[in-house]
């Protein structure tokens, strides 16, 4: 198979994404992760989230982004990951700005992850 992306290639970001998932709680002191097994859902519902969800978010709310120079797109990170946090046991976020920072921390890493 010599498509855009082959399993392995798919499991290995996905393990990726939820080691940078643990170091975002271990780092954030507002933020709780459980286990990895939990980093490995929340990993798994934050891919599909930024597919499906966010893009149509960011076309709502492309108004306030224009304003913003594209800072919004923060506010919309923190607000996806804290709406992922609520639908999973085991992640706990104290508050908007640690939702806010974590997000931002987790948006850096994964820049990483799409070379791979």
């Amino acid at each position: 198979y010599t498509g855009a992306f082959s399993m392995f290639e798919l499991i290995l970001k996905w393990i990726l994404l939820s080691l940078c998932i643990l170091f975002v709680g271990w780092l954030i002191p507002g933020i709780t992760i459980a286990n990895f097994k939990t980093a490995m859902i929340a990993g798994l519902l934050i891919a599909f989230t930024n597919l499906f969800i966010k893009p149509i978010l960011l076309f709502l709310t492309l108004p306030i982004n224009i304003l913003t120079l594209g800072f919004f797109v923060l506010v919309i990170n923190a607000l996806l990951f804290m709406f992922v946090a609520s639908l999973i046991n085991g992640i706990e976020i104290n508050g908007f700005l640690n939702a806010f920072w974590g997000a931002l921390l987790l948006s850096i890493l994964t820049i990483g992850l799409e070379q791979i």
